[in-house]
């Protein structure tokens, strides 16, 4: 059953067009800055960071860090050294996710792992962590420092963490928000703490940004988890049913898990912790998901710390910037529809 038609009656048209346009001469710059820093005199560096920087990603992070300076008033080039190390980590992350995962395909094309190996994707992404802690201390902000430095090392634990919940089905609702609060959140609210750091903003205001890219960062993994069973190719950038394949324990399972009949507990544990599973094993988690509504719920799940996300922007004055980051989290959810 696809998201499409579970969440209908809710959509809401949602772009990131304002916000592209808002950062989009600071983009440019960022844009350069990345492209400047991957160079290497080795050959294969280039070649690895840039298939996936050059492969179509929005840029999401960065572009936060981008608006939330231009949200606080910042006047300065900061932001822009610390949007390209922001998108460098966020690379890099997925260089390492990609072996952990064991994954072939990564925003719609083969990853990278599986073009030059396991070693050089490992290898790549700790090359651009090293490039976005030099492009950090250039900025000279020790507090701007100490926030991406902590969420690299947050990143990592949550990576453990999931390893450990792996193939386990008694994995708790709340383990698992912990896991993707760590592992995917921590990026997205320390994109946004920055900013008001840089522009001297005080402890509410950066506060409340780093709170909206915390929820955004949640919502926007709930949703991912939503469209690996119910969504396209074409929006989740990687193959449906992939989190199945690899033996992920996200949301919609763990929902379905606990409301399912002995028999469909049984599926689960055969297919999730025993990795035996056949052609017509994805097709049948389809169905005890939609039986569930552990689609529906892994939704509104996200529409819940969406809301969260937007309330956190209250204080801010009206401004283009604030109804810019306001839009994303529409448009975050939206991918749902």
């Amino acid at each position: 059953m696809s998201i499409i038609i579970l969440a209908q009656e809710k959509a809401k048209p949602a772009e990131l067009g304002p916000l592209v346009a808002l950062v989009k001469a600071d983009m440019a710059r960022v844009n350069t800055t990345i492209l400047a820093l991957t160079g290497s005199e080795v050959t294969m560096i280039p070649q690895v960071a840039n298939h996936l920087i050059s492969s179509g990603g929005k840029r999401l992070r960065p572009m936060l860090t981008l608006a939330s300076a231009g949200l606080c008033g910042y006047r300065g080039d900061g932001h822009i050294r610390l949007a390209a190390s922001v998108e460098f980590m966020h690379t890099a992350t997925l260089l390492h996710d990609d072996v952990v995962d064991e994954s072939d395909m990564r925003r719609g094309q083969q990853s990278a792992r599986k073009l030059w190996g396991n070693e050089a994707s490992v290898l790549v992404g700790d090359f651009l962590l090293g490039k976005a802690f030099k492009m950090m201390v250039d900025v000279g902000s020790l507090p701007c420092l100490d926030v991406l430095a902590s969420a690299a090392s947050i990143i990592a634990e949550g990576e453990v963490m999931q390893l450990a919940a792996a193939k386990n089905m008694e994995t708790s609702e709340e383990s698992y928000l912990a896991v993707i609060r760590a592992k995917t959140a921590a990026l997205f609210a320390a994109a946004s703490e920055v900013g008001p750091i840089l522009a001297g903003r005080g402890k509410g205001d950066i506060d409340n940004c780093r709170s909206y890219g915390m929820n955004l960062g949640i919502a926007f993994q709930l949703i991912d988890d939503a469209l690996d069973y119910g969504g396209t190719s074409a929006k989740l950038g990687k193959n449906v049913g992939d989190d199945f394949r690899e033996g992920k324990i996200t949301l919609p399972v763990i929902l379905a898990y606990r409301r399912g009949s002995e028999v469909e507990r049984a599926f689960w544990k055969r297919t999730l912790e025993a990795s035996q599973r056949e052609d017509s094993d994805l097709a049948t988690a389809q169905g005890y998901l939609t039986k569930h509504r552990a689609l529906e719920d892994t939704v509104e799940r996200a529409r819940h710390y969406g809301a969260m996300a937007k309330d956190a922007l209250e204080l801010f004055p009206n401004s283009d910037w604030k109804h810019a980051l306001l839009d994303v989290v529409d448009f975050c959810v939206a991918r749902a529809h």
